[in-house]
């Protein structure tokens, strides 16, 4: 979902001392870190959210939403500072130039490579997504890094980028994303967080010319780091590159 306009955030709730992690920033572009639970823009429940800290943050720029990340997902979240960067990444993203991978921890075992094909409907009355005839293809690839007692870390690189499409694909597969009990995972996080992370962003800056690769570093919480402390030994045993940030 392309998002074209401008926005200015006036809202109230947000706390001057408040600020985000920056993963990267280069002509026009920035990249924060945004939390899980906390929502992407400003919504009915009108809890902080990350543009309206990015205006705190950049208060003399034109802050541009260029994609989003659901509520309970944590990862890198790239804002625009100027229309005309904005629209150049926009159509970045119109023509798939934008690669973008997640990791997530999922109930049970998946394949050790996997691509999942299905098409989703979107149910408005639940705000789900769902396998159905009528629904869009969405189509995602993956691989298992790291497997332990309950769950297992797994690399995702999504080719479609429909509504909930990693969260009910994954929840068709059996394995749903650790907390995400409106896609049938086993019980829920306190902070409402799931446990999947938008983790890298790579493309070719569209004002610069030059390749960048933006890296959001996964949550450290002991079940994250012990995954992926088990993917970084399987790594090092299989002389394969760790996950990055990891």
């Amino acid at each position: 979902m392309f998002v074209r306009a401008i926005f200015r955030v006036t809202t109230s709730n947000t706390d001057d001392t408040q600020a985000l992690p920056v993963l990267w920033e280069e002509a026009g572009l920035v990249a924060i870190r945004k939390p899980g639970g906390m929502p992407t823009q400003p919504d009915q429940r009108a809890d902080l959210d990350a543009l309206s800290i990015a205006q705190r943050m950049y208060a003399a720029a034109d802050i541009g939403l260029i994609h989003r990340l659901d509520r309970p997902v944590s990862g890198a979240l790239l804002f625009a500072l100027n229309a005309i960067a904005l629209a150049a990444m926009n159509a970045l993203f119109r023509e798939r130039q934008v690669r973008k991978t997640y990791l997530a921890i999922v109930e049970g075992v998946t394949p050790a490579t996997f691509t999942l094909e299905h098409r989703l409907e979107q149910d408005a009355r639940s705000r789900k997504a769902r396998v159905g005839p009528n629904g869009q293809i969405a189509r995602l690839r993956g691989r298992r890094l790291a497997e332990g007692d309950h769950y297992s870390l797994i690399e995702i690189e999504p080719d479609t980028g429909l509504f909930h499409q990693i969260r009910a694909q994954l929840a068709a597969q059996g394995t749903p994303i650790k907390g995400d009990v409106k896609y049938g995972a086993r019980r829920g996080e306190k902070d409402r967080s799931i446990a999947l992370h938008a983790h890298t962003l790579s493309f070719r800056h569209p004002v610069t010319g030059t390749p960048v690769l933006v890296t959001a570093p996964p949550p450290i919480v002991p079940v994250w780091s012990s995954l992926l402390g088990l993917s970084s030994r399987r790594a090092e045993k299989d002389g394969e590159d760790p996950v990055p940030g990891g």
